[in-house]
């Protein structure tokens, strides 16, 4: 149990020399790897310092899951959020807040001459700063795998342009696997262009694919299907001997799609298909 209060603890502190003592820990690091400047350094663990102090202050329990704590993990949250843009590894960011233990833990070990109290104080105080830590640690994680998988998307968006060949043409080269994410990116790319361009035929080329199966032609399928819907023709490009014979022995009915070899001997089909006369 928390045999003390935390506004008796907090007024015990030197906070300037409790946050100079913390500073010295980081900064040469930080300031080595040109991750921040020392400026935004003292800014961001004075700010820190200050709520973490001014909520010990008030707090019924050094518990940081309890609603009073709250202050705490929202600084701590858009911290971690911003370090995890900066660079900052994650164990540099849980460092933030395990780093404090010490020149806390001296600062209670100098004011306190009752041997006793000074042992249930910090074990109390590292409970707390270990929950901070892991809850530190977990935003960040979320804040990473957030950049990681807006990155994805914006790759994504990347490796499926759909450009305009010629009045009424496009065309969608492909590289890479096709999965079911990447499915819908696509679908979603060559739709909007039929729509701005008002595109009549529209050339998927096949040639980066490294394989086909099942899946992977199913997936060409739903999307010529929905090209269809909105009015434009497919033709396949890029069919490879391998592709053709794995087509066939996959028993996957491209009957009703135009297939090329080529992009360029699909282009010509689709000048013929739009009547248009072949440039020179």
């Amino acid at each position: 149990m928390n045999t003390f209060s935390g506004a008796t603890l907090s007024a015990s502190l030197n906070r300037p020399a409790l946050l100079q003592d913390w500073l010295d820990q980081h900064l040469l690091i930080a300031l080595a790897r040109c991750l921040t400047t020392e400026a935004d350094m003292r800014a961001q663990f004075a700010t820190f310092l200050e709520v973490f102090l001014d909520t010990l202050e008030v707090a019924d329990s050094l518990d940081a899951s309890r609603p009073e704590w709250t202050a705490v993990h929202t600084f701590l949250d858009e911290m971690s959020a911003h370090r995890a843009r900066q660079g900052f590894t994650p164990a540099e960011t849980a460092t933030f807040v395990f780093s404090l233990k010490q020149p806390f833990y001296t600062q209670l070990r100098d004011r306190s001459s009752d041997a006793t109290e000074l042992a249930n104080q910090s074990w109390l105080v590292n409970q707390l700063f270990d929950a901070l830590g892991l809850y530190t640690t977990e935003v960040f994680q979320r804040g990473r795998e957030a950049i990681v998988l807006r990155q994805q998307e914006e790759l994504l968006e990347l490796s499926t342009p759909v450009v305009q060949l010629w009045e009424g043409i496009i065309a969608l080269p492909l590289i890479g696997t096709l999965d079911s994410a990447r499915t819908q990116v696509v679908m979603e790319s060559l739709l909007q262009k039929i729509v701005d361009t008002g595109a009549a035929i529209a050339i998927i080329d096949i040639t980066g694919v490294p394989t086909v199966d099942t899946l992977v032609a199913q997936h060409l399928m739903k999307t010529i299907s929905a090209a269809r819907l909105m009015g434009a023709d497919c033709i396949i490009s890029g069919i490879r001997p391998q592709i053709a014979q794995t087509i066939v022995h996959l028993g996957v009915d491209l009957s009703g799609v135009r297939t090329k070899s080529s992009l360029a001997d699909a282009f010509s089909v689709a000048l013929e298909l739009t009547g248009t006369t072949k440039p020179r």
